[in-house]
């Protein structure tokens, strides 16, 4: 029998070998292998692979009977009439019965109650199937009948599920969730294309809610609102979705995303309005993640382009002027010689008028004059571009802390609120302003000037720039969090659900010490303990230089290159001479071919209609087009049979993130095999090459929002694709 359902030995108890023995001697090893399999796993076998060869030639010396050449010939006899009278015999001796019709429904009913909400995994789900037959004494169904049970399971289940989200739907809520997949009316189309476009070709609501961010600008800004209040205003009830697990909400999301507004107005009403509540729901958190990102993105633009721009104009004016001792002399010289003179009559002729005007822009370019031409601009770009549209942005997110320390940014946030509509150019005097953990001393003076009367007061628009930079910083370290976010969610979230009532059991497990003070004094010892090994061994390296630039700056040796491996020159030669213009397609299909990686891009439907021999060379086009940035329009050709829409079908049903990330897995990991120690070594870092980071937005599936480089984008290595090559020669 199978390995992993047996120890290869075959146990005929004493009332066995009688049954057996009783037998036709040509049937008996037939009789003895269902018999010891079905007291095993509670069924048949149905392939001969399930049958150990082993174990088969044991049990056969044991019953004195030749052994057959292979399970496959044992088995081949199994549908004839005395094969179903042994079956039926062992059925009754081991108290089992065949599954009915009513047996079939129940099983499926079962399976929908207790295991489909655990699970979608059709290998598990047959598994419990199976499992739950041997405890009713039942023989298991055909695998297809068991195939079409789980199926109907699951189905059963959906709808159950879909029917529960549609009954706690309020009729404007369903009506403005249709509204997403119908096509605008002719006026709307009139409007927005200047002509009426035919049935179903128009752009439904859907689409719009689709589309990505695209660069942190206003106009960015503004369009995620309006998607943001695209989904608040179809009015999902609170907890709709808080019995669902994250993989019936992704799959829903799927589903949405994938097929187009005409495809989903065929679906039912129930799947089709639960199927869009649900990826309403998980887009309002996405676009709520956006909007963080957006105005992350936009406040570190606005000081650095103001600190570009007053740099470069600075930078224009500035005149250095040698010699400053020797002017401060002859200008001394000749105040004292001539003390009731002018400027113009004594110290012109000895300095000259353009020299001081030089002196003067260089004091204005290296001192106090260049911080506040840098607030004004900062101010001036704020206030004249950006402000409405971050004004409005505040207005619709709901900011949060968890830290009384970092309280005053949600109290300058609410302050900005409230006076948002009004003209006051500073906040009345008796308003409650926070200052510390809000301003920055840059902005100290600049926020906090006098009246008239000599009273302090706050500029407002200067005020919100520092509330702006504070809740950047806050919001990167997670200090403040956003309601109804994903990324940005609280923070307390990400522990779990128990961490309170087993806190002991999960500090041990990470091996922490409850006592504050132990923990502080230990990690105060450990730094001790770095810091003197730093100081100790800094001096003696010889590849060290601390210079006594500010305070002392540590200079670093440059690492000389190692040599190059003795054949890696001629391994280059060879593959140039092999392969000298491969291009990336040709590569992409020789790795599929060996690898097989666009197995791992599956539908996210619930079934597969094209041959995976049509879809490959889809895909493949598809994953060129995006990759290179070429689009998919120029990867559409006549000569190979594929049309744009072909490429948008598979692009959109059949790559997703997550499978795309199983498929470059799945090419990594095989390139690490099929490398060559004698050319690359033994270690396992010889992929690791330095990276540079493109511009991507809504195409690239693996772009993302990078701190370091303060955009979304990818990062690519380099020499990433030129060491898969040379590992696939």
């Amino acid at each position: 029998m199978s390995a992993t359902t047996y120890d290869g030995t075959w146990d005929l108890t004493p009332a066995d070998r009688l049954l057996v023995e009783a037998k036709r001697w040509g049937s008996r090893l037939r009789f003895a292998v269902m018999l010891l399999f079905f007291r095993t796993r509670g069924r048949f076998p149905r392939a001969a692979a399930e049958v150990d060869e082993g174990a088969l030639a044991e049990l056969a010396r044991t019953l004195g009977v030749p052994t057959p050449l292979s399970g496959t010939l044992l088995l081949s006899e199994a549908a004839d009439r005395t094969a179903e009278r042994q079956r039926a015999e062992i059925r009754a001796l081991l108290g089992y019965r065949e599954a009915s019709v009513a047996d079939g429904e129940a099983l499926g009913a079962w399976l929908r109650d207790a295991i489909i909400a655990r699970t979608r995994d059709v290998g598990a789900i047959t598994a419990e199937a199976e499992t739950r037959c041997r405890a009713l004494r039942l023989e298991p169904p055909t695998p297809d009948r068991v195939a079409r049970i789980v199926r109907g399971a699951v189905r059963a289940y959906d709808e159950r599920r879909y029917a529960g989200i549609h009954a706690r739907l309020t009729p404007d809520t369903r009506a403005l969730l249709d509204a997403l997949v119908q096509p605008p009316g002719p006026e709307e189309v009139d409007d927005a294309e200047g002509g009426a476009a035919p049935e179903g070709q128009a752009d439904a609501p859907l689409i719009r809610l689709r589309a990505g961010p695209g660069r942190a600008s206003v106009a960015s800004l503004r369009d995620e609102l309006a998607r943001l209040g695209a989904v608040r205003r179809l009015g999902l009830p609170d907890g709709l979705f808080s019995d669902w697990s994250p993989a019936e909400l992704e799959a829903c999301r799927q589903r949405v995303a994938v097929e187009a507004p005409y495809e989903l107005r065929r679906h039912p009403e129930a799947t089709r309005l639960a199927w869009l509540a649900a990826y309403a729901h998980l887009r309002g958190r996405a676009v709520t993640d956006t909007l963080v990102d957006l105005l992350i993105e936009t406040v570190h633009h606005i000081g650095a382009r103001a600190e570009n721009r007053v740099e470069q104009e600075l930078l224009d004016d500035l005149k250095r002027v040698g010699g400053k001792q020797a002017l401060l002399f002859q200008i001394a010289d000749a105040a004292v010689e001539t003390p009731d003179g002018t400027v113009r009559e004594v110290l012109y002729p000895v300095v000259g008028e353009q020299t001081f005007r030089d002196l003067v822009r260089e004091a204005k370019a290296s001192g106090p004059t260049y911080r506040t031409t840098l607030r004004a601009t900062i101010r001036s770009s704020y206030r004249g571009h950006y402000r409405r549209a971050i004004l409005d942005l505040l207005a619709t997110l709901d900011f949060r802390s968890n830290n009384e320390a970092h309280r005053p940014v949600i109290r300058a946030l609410d302050l900005v609120r409230r006076y948002a509509g009004t003209r006051l150019r500073a906040y009345p005097a008796d308003e409650d302003v926070p200052i510390e953990g809000v301003v920055r001393p840059l902005w100290r003076d600049a926020v906090v000037d006098r009246d008239p009367q000599g009273r302090p007061r706050v500029n407002r628009i200067t005020y919100e720039i520092c509330a702006l930079e504070a809740l950047r910083e806050q919001l990167r370290c997670k200090e403040v969090w956003v309601a109804g976010a994903d990324r940005y969610r609280n923070p307390d979230e990400d522990l779990p659900a128990d961490f309170d009532a087993r806190r002991d059991e999960h500090y041990a497990a990470l091996g922490l010490s409850r006592d504050v003070d132990a923990f502080v004094a230990d990690l105060q010892e450990e730094m001790r303990s770095a810091l003197s090994r730093l100081d100790r061994g800094l001096p003696r390296d010889p590849d060290v230089r601390i210079s006594r630039k500010a305070g002392g700056w540590i200079h670093l040796t440059p690492l000389q290159p190692k040599p190059l491996p003795a054949n890696i020159d001629a391994l280059k030669a060879e593959v140039v001479e092999a392969w000298p213009m491969t291009g990336l397609l040709d590569m992409l299909k020789e790795a599929d071919l060996r690898v097989g990686f666009t197995d791992h891009l599956r539908s996210s439907t619930a079934y597969e209609a094209l041959d995976r021999a049509v879809l490959r060379p889809r895909l493949l086009l598809s994953l060129n087009g995006l990759g290179t940035n070429a689009g998919l329009k120029r990867m559409a050709s006549s000569q190979l049979g594929v049309t744009y829409k072909d490429l948008l079908y598979a692009r959109r049903r059949y790559i997703n993130p997550d499978q795309l990330r199983e498929a470059i897995a799945a090419v990594t990991n095989a390139t690490l095999r099929a490398r060559d120690p004698l050319v690359w070594g033994e270690g396992t870092n010889t992929c690791a090459s330095d990276s540079k980071h493109f511009g991507a937005w809504d195409q690239n599936l693996t772009a993302q929002w990078h701190v370091r480089y303060g955009g979304r984008g990818v990062i690519t290595p380099w020499t990433m694709l030129h060491k898969t090559r040379s590992a696939w020669c």
